[in-house]
């Protein structure tokens, strides 16, 4: 029995064709790492769309890089034969998420805005119920009532894995002990998500996305807040002894699978009962090639050398601790992106040579010239 049922999961998922071109399409978390760049190919892709973008603009990233994604969008805009909006504001405010679905009635939703982070969760969790969950439902009611809609995608994350020992984690494993909060809301956007398609027929399809790095990124992420450290001379600690993996996904990569997705929203069926087969999909985006924690720090010092950032002579060892696992962590992330592959025929696929030499040289240039 549980083969068969895990044969009737593993199954392709027949899609519906979504053209972007002229269409009205939502991107949450606008001026966000994932949002920003989304917004910048977007720009660059389609024809007679109309892009709006929403971020409220938190400090809990440094406000200078949201303000950086956003010149970098609004240049991408500037020779864009589709047109570029930008909402100041919060998706937990409901009478505005409404005005903007009145005015625009959005056909494709590409939800990025939450709060991320899993240490940050265990002291700020009324920060996650507020985005995460308040703000999901928002867009999830207001996209029950547009009839345009034809795709709302959201973002999960591999933290829903929790501490699953099978490897690699497939969207068919079981996900029912989150060990962070943050790991929790992503689980309960999958949820939630799951309900409307069922109840309204909404096309959904979330996406786990497994440790985004790149230019421009977050700064509280290893290889990000490390570089910081480095260059100040200070020391970095390396959680659990170094005896981690994680499958980091280059920006560009992450992109590509985003906008791959968006154009093919699963199908609307109807069962034996006359009642819709929900239209619902979850899948991994991840490089599929954990590395690691060690090894990664490795190519890091030897990218951050080569771009300038930190002298040949540095001496790595002496700005280095080994120190235990952190609460809310998880030794391996590791996706099974077969199913991503098989629908949409893409799979990641830079390395972390190709990203981390990106990233230092991005680095030298916004922080150093």
């Amino acid at each position: 029995m549980d083969n068969t049922e895990n044969t009737k999961k593993s199954k392709k998922i027949e899609k519906t064709s979504v053209s972007l071109d002229g269409k009205s399409i939502l991107v949450t978390g606008a001026a966000g790492f994932i949002g920003s760049n989304l917004c910048a190919r977007l720009l660059r892709d389609t024809q007679g769309a109309t892009i709006v973008g929403i971020d409220c603009m938190t400090d809990y990233n440094p406000l200078e890089l949201k303000e950086y994604r956003l010149r970098k969008v609004e240049e991408a805009a500037q020779s864009s034969k589709s047109h570029w909006v930008f909402i100041r504001g919060d998706i937990a405010d409901k009478p505005l998420i409404d005005e903007l679905f009145a005015t625009y009635r959005f056909h494709v939703l590409v939800n990025l805005a939450a709060q991320a982070g899993v240490r940050y969760s265990i002291d700020h969790p009324d920060v996650y119920i507020h985005s995460n969950l308040i703000g999901f439902y928002n867009l999830l009611e207001a996209a029950r009532h547009d009839d345009a809609m034809e795709h709302f995608v959201y973002a999960s994350s591999s933290s829903v894995y929790g501490g699953n020992k099978k490897v690699p984690f497939s969207t068919d494993d079981p996900v029912d002990h989150p060990v962070s909060l943050y790991a929790a809301t992503k689980k309960s956007n999958e949820l939630m998500a799951h309900a409307y398609s069922k109840l309204y027929n909404i096309p959904s399809t979330g996406l786990r996305f497994f440790t985004v790095y790149g230019p421009a990124g977050r700064t509280d992420m290893f290889y990000f807040s490390a570089t910081n450290r480095l260059v100040k001379g200070d020391s970095i600690q390396i959680f659990n002894y170094g005896n981690c993996k994680r499958d980091f996904t280059y920006i560009d990569d992450i992109v590509e699978g985003i906008v791959r997705v968006m154009g093919g929203a699963p199908e609307k069926q109807n069962g034996p009962d006359g009642l819709p087969i929900p239209p619902y999909a979850v899948y991994n985006i991840g490089g599929g090639t954990p590395e690691n924690l060690l090894d990664y720090i490795t190519t890091l010092q030897e990218e951050l050398v080569r771009a300038g950032v930190l002298p040949p002579d540095y001496d790595f060892d002496a700005h280095k601790s080994l120190v235990p696992m952190q609460p809310g962590d998880v030794p391996v992330t590791y996706a099974d992106s077969t199913a991503l592959e098989r629908d949409y025929g893409f799979r990641p696929e830079i390395n972390i040579r190709q990203g981390l030499r990106a990233f230092a040289e991005w680095y030298n240039t916004f922080y150093m010239s």
